[in-house]
């Protein structure tokens, strides 16, 4: 114990030692890890990931491929804090530079996380399943989520499917479950939390997402695209935000979408403007939600001929 040479000194010196011995002795009980998502094109990872920590910061849709950047979404329970990393659906069908930056962003994740969630539909494997486990690195802990059992119509098939798995791969755990209806999403949680290492918090436990206000605003409008439009436009279509302003909780959002050609463009208008203007309504009522305020939301069009396959573009828009 030390002892100061003037009594008042010294009774401080040891209520700081006190202090700082029990912060360090809370650290020491807490884990904290980076967790990945990963999976083929629509499995339900953002559902996932939105289910996990209870709040929408990932974009979701019926169609494949949505997800194009890594997003982290944090959760801190009790000792715990998670911080999943939700990826690109990896591709394995179309090429093109923006599938090929995506499918390095899968790469990426699974060499920097301490635990990996390889999610799964609930149906029998297929080829980019394979090529998912394919992809799983063996010194890390790998659990499988085989979502979306709540579509299955003979739940006899759902212990054929783990059989199929567990002889594919040496998993950690094989969880079954429904992002959509929640079902078993607290059981995988806690398979997440028993392999998490034990460290400090990387994060303030009150913060859900990496991401600020901006990107989340680009990709309301996106997943609006995605959920409003045909199988093209939306996998044709990028979104920057050229203006952000904030004032008295009142946000002013000015953003622009690329598309390819003149025709699609025109599809993205729609008459008189309709169809953008119903996608600037719903993604504004989305970010309303989001932000807890007033928003004003522009939204533009405008051709942008062969982004998808330009490396520089690509890097230039921020796709990473």
């Amino acid at each position: 114990m030390f002892v100061g040479s003037n009594g008042d000194n010294g009774v401080a010196c040891q209520k700081e030692n006190l202090r700082v011995n029990k912060m360090n002795s809370k650290d020491n009980h807490r884990r904290c890890g980076l967790v990945a998502l990963v999976g083929r094109p629509n499995v339900g990872k953002s559902t996932l990931l939105n289910r996990l920590i209870d709040t929408k910061i990932s974009i979701t849709s019926s169609k494949a491929q949505t997800t194009r950047q890594r997003v982290r979404g944090m959760l801190t329970e009790g000792d715990d804090q998670f911080i999943f990393v939700d990826t690109p659906g990896f591709q394995t069908r179309y090429r093109s530079a923006l599938n090929a930056q995506m499918n390095q962003i899968v790469r990426n994740a699974l060499d920097e996380v301490d635990v990996v969630v390889a999610v799964f539909d609930a149906k029998p494997l297929n080829d980019a399943d394979e090529q998912i486990v394919h992809l799983l690195p063996r010194s890390k802990n790998v659990i499988a989520a085989v979502n979306k059992i709540d579509m299955m119509q003979d739940k006899s098939r759902l212990l054929l499917l783990l059989n199929q798995l567990a002889k594919r791969f040496s998993f950690s755990a094989l969880v079954p479950l429904s992002a959509t209806k929640g079902w078993q999403v607290e059981a995988l949680k806690r398979e997440i939390a028993a392999r998490l290492p034990e460290n400090a918090w990387l994060y303030d436990e009150n913060e859900i997402t990496d991401k600020d206000e901006r990107f989340l605003a680009a990709e309301l409008i996106r997943e609006k695209i995605f959920r409003l439009l045909g199988d093209e436009i939306p996998y044709s279509t990028h979104v920057i935000v050229e203006r952000f302003t904030e004032e008295k909780k009142v946000r002013n959002i000015d953003a622009r979408v690329f598309v390819e050609r003149s025709s699609q463009r025109a599809i993205l208008l729609g008459h008189r403007g309709q169809t953008i203007k119903r996608v600037a309504s719903e993604a504004r009522q989305d970010m309303e939600r989001l932000f807890g305020g007033k928003v004003f939301l522009t939204v533009r069009v405008q051709v942008k001929s062969g982004w998808m396959n330009d490396a520089r573009l690509l890097r230039q828009l921020d796709i990473q």
